[in-house]
């Protein structure tokens, strides 16, 4: 496993066959595949999850009584007994040589099929004497394969993660052959930065930290690999960021002194907060520059990121350029050119209602001058300066220069939509678009790329957005610097129970007597035979006969555009007084009056998406009340209602849930192909990341085209593949 040179690099390991490996070759070598190991660089990286230090494992007769311990013995006997339709117990008898040991299991079939006798296994949990006799009730379990062989035999055993059609044994055999035959492997990181930071060589790690001599070794090796991987994407990242400021050409925008941005303020109804003073200059300090703005504005659900939005596009304005909003939802668009219509008016800049053939208002040199907006989505067409107009007749004054601002869905980027000078691009809820949709709003600029700033009301932790944003600068509006006065929300969690039901509706009931609405979320819309949950359609009808006094509506997205902003229009000017509806109003949904919200099935719902859903409720007047109702089958579930009670702070929610669900299901929704991180973890190795950021931006800054550090550039183009393959383009 050489190269020509005889030098042994990741990005040449990467090019070698899993299959290559002794004992992994035939089917062994296919359901590596079907796992993401395909190649010798893909099984050095597939690290231990645990270690079983049978150096020191004393006897089972001498194991401490009710502690966590683990135990190695050989399976003697194993057997399932169903005791009820849906109880089935596992009963197995383990032998150390000098004492038996007897297992138990509930529910865990597949224990028979893991463990058949004669398997040498690892158990791990707390023993307990009774009647004489060692037991373990549903101890984990570790397969260590033969008996007697010497990568389990008085060392400290790894335990890989395991692979269906690839036993313990094998897969720990073949990755001893690989590391044995790939060493040594060459090191890109430079010797001063390895120093620098005390970073162990790469080669001693990945023998470390797959068959370590002591556990003391485990830890450094551990960090030495993670910090490769993040190293990777950071400079992938920077290069990215590097070729957005070499490559662009940009608007220089003018930041006028009293101009379009100092009327909105002056015309709030309320003070700016000092975070949103502070990333309105950032914005502002982004957009003079003669490079295009690449900004993520981070806030939680009511941090007044709309207004960080409406200065933005006021500042293209300013000086003759047009501004887009582009939204995920029609509903969310709609809002949208609410909000921002109400804002110019509130501010005196909302034009009079003009006659059809009005020019552009871009001649106009004074600052006091209307701002004219357009809502365009894929039904609608709405103006602030025309009581109606057509799509086409907008369509040809996004051309031509007449309109400021639009605000639209996707259909912002069709063909056949095209404007005279856009100057900044605002995506809301970015994870929604992907990103071909970003960049095709970017091209929308004629002259130069348009500025662009993303916003999200979902909370990303700083260690999340340094990977998946990290070619972003990132502004935040935290907790504690969002606008006074937000009234608290109750959240409460209830079973799916009677008088739960009953509690719930009483709450409605009492709301809606005091003038307030409610919302009853669910995750479905039609009634499905396998999925026992709430659906829209059904719990309206049942709703409508359990409250026969009140006016419910139904909202979900399989209805028609037009159906659906009609009922929206009737609950936002309270004719409705509960709203039934699915997860379209997730986002940008603003009702002043709503003071309940009940979500159905919650233990359904994502922890991000019953933080955005309760943040839906009124932001003037309170208290709020949240009902959570779930009868949560899995531990996961359970977490992410806690979670819910205990907190209303959106970052600290969005650490909760990358926690809980794992980052690796996080990883390529932003850039498909770059793969999950197999060994850091972002939420634990952030000093790692804060130090493979720095040194990667600064290794960039010094070398652009990584000429000086081409074994740099090999391993990130080869271990991150396609998505970053463009970066090495002449």
């Amino acid at each position: 496993m050489t190269e020509p040179n005889g030098e042994r690099t990741l990005a040449y390991l990467s090019t070698i066959p899993v299959s290559r490996v002794k004992g992994l070759t035939g089917k062994r070598a296919t359901a590596l595949a079907a796992a993401g190991i395909e190649s010798v660089s893909d099984l050095l990286f597939h690290v231990p999850r645990r270690y079983i230090d049978r150096s020191t494992t004393a006897p089972m007769e001498d194991a401490p009584l009710g502690e966590e311990v683990t135990v190695v013995g050989t399976v003697q006997k194993i057997s399932t007994r169903r005791v009820r339709r849906n109880l089935a117990i596992i009963n197995a008898t383990i032998f150390d040589g000098e004492t038996y040991l007897f297992a138990t299991w509930f529910n865990q079939t597949f224990r028979e099929r893991q463990l058949p006798e004669g398997t040498e296994v690892a158990l791990s949990g707390k023993i307990e004497r009774k009647q004489g006799r060692l037991q373990m009730k549903s101890p984990e379990a570790d397969v260590l394969d033969r008996p007697g062989e010497s990568l389990i035999t008085g060392r400290v055993v790894p335990v890989h993660p395991g692979v269906k059609g690839v036993s313990p044994g094998f897969l720990r055999r073949g990755i001893h052959n690989a590391v044995t035959r790939s060493l040594p492997v060459g090191d890109p990181v430079p010797g001063e930065m390895r120093e620098r930071l005390k970073l162990m060589d790469r080669s001693a790690a990945l023998e470390a930290v797959h068959f370590p001599e002591a556990m003391d070794d485990v830890g450094p090796a551990r960090d030495r690999l993670a910090f490769d991987e993040l190293f990777r994407l950071e400079v992938a990242l920077a290069l990215q960021k590097r070729r957005q400021i070499d490559d662009a050409i940009g608007i220089a925008h003018v930041r006028e002194t009293g101009g379009l941005v100092s009327q909105l303020v002056s015309g709030l109804p309320f003070p700016l907060t000092a975070a949103q003073e502070r990333v309105i200059g950032e914005v502002q300090d982004d957009m003079v520059r003669p490079h295009p703005m690449h900004r993520l504005l981070l806030g939680d659900v009511g941090s007044g990121k709309t207004v960080v939005a409406v200065a933005a596009v006021l500042t293209a304005a300013d000086g003759g350029y047009q501004g887009a909003v582009m939204a995920p939802t029609e509903v969310l668009a709609v809002q949208h050119f609410l909000s921002i219509g109400a804002l110019l008016a509130g501010a005196g800049m909302a034009p009079p209602i003009e006659a059809k053939g009005m020019g552009s208002l871009f001649s106009q040199t004074e600052h006091e001058r209307p701002v004219r907006l357009a809502l365009l989505t894929g039904s609608n067409a709405e103006v602030n300066y025309r009581e109606a107009i057509t799509r086409s007749e907008l369509v040809e004054e996004i051309a031509d220069g007449s309109v400021d601002i639009v605000v639209g869905t996707h259909a912002l980027i069709q063909e056949g939509l095209d404007f005279k000078r856009l100057g900044v691009a605002v995506v809301d809820e970015q994870h929604r678009f992907g990103v071909h949709q970003r960049v095709e709003l970017r091209a929308k600029g004629a002259e130069a790329e348009p500025d662009l700033m993303i916003m999200t009301a979902t909370p990303i932790p700083r260690t999340l957005s340094m990977t998946l944003y990290g070619d972003l600068d990132v502004s935040s509006i935290a907790r504690d610097e969002m606008p006074p006065g937000r009234p608290e929300v109750e959240t409460v969690a209830l079973t799916k129970t009677p008088a739960a039901e009953r509690l719930w509706l009483d709450r409605i009931t009492t709301e809606v007597a005091a003038g307030h609405q409610a919302f009853v979320v669910c995750p479905l819309v039609e009634d499905s035979p396998k999925i026992e949950a709430a659906s829209a359609t059904a719990e309206h009808a049942r709703l409508v006969a359990l409250l026969p006094d009140m006016e419910i509506g139904l909202l979900h997205g399989q209805m028609v555009p037009a159906d659906k902003a009609s009922v929206m229009a009737a609950f936002r000017d309270q004719e409705l007084d509960v709203l039934v509806a699915t997860t379209v109003i997730e986002v940008g949904i603003d009702i002043p009056h709503s003071t309940v919200m009940v979500i159905e099935d919650a233990d359904r719902f994502g922890l991000s998406q019953l933080h955005q859903l309760r943040g839906r409720l009124s932001r003037g007047i309170g208290p709020n009340y949240c009902f959570l109702v779930a009868d949560p089958t899995t531990t996961e579930s359970e977490d992410r209602l806690a979670a819910m009670v205990a907190s209303d702070d959106g970052f600290v929610l969005a650490e909760e849930d990358l926690r809980i669900r794992g980052q690796g299901t996080v990883f390529g929704a932003r850039q498909a192909g770059v793969a999950d991180l197999r060994i850091a973890d972002i939420l634990r190795d952030t000093q790692l990341l804060i130090d493979a950021r720095r040194e990667a931006f600064a290794l960039v800054a010094d070398d652009p085209d990584l000429i000086d550090h081409p074994e740099v550039a090999d391993e990130v183009r080869a271990l991150l593949g396609d998505a970053v393959a463009w970066l090495f383009v002449s």
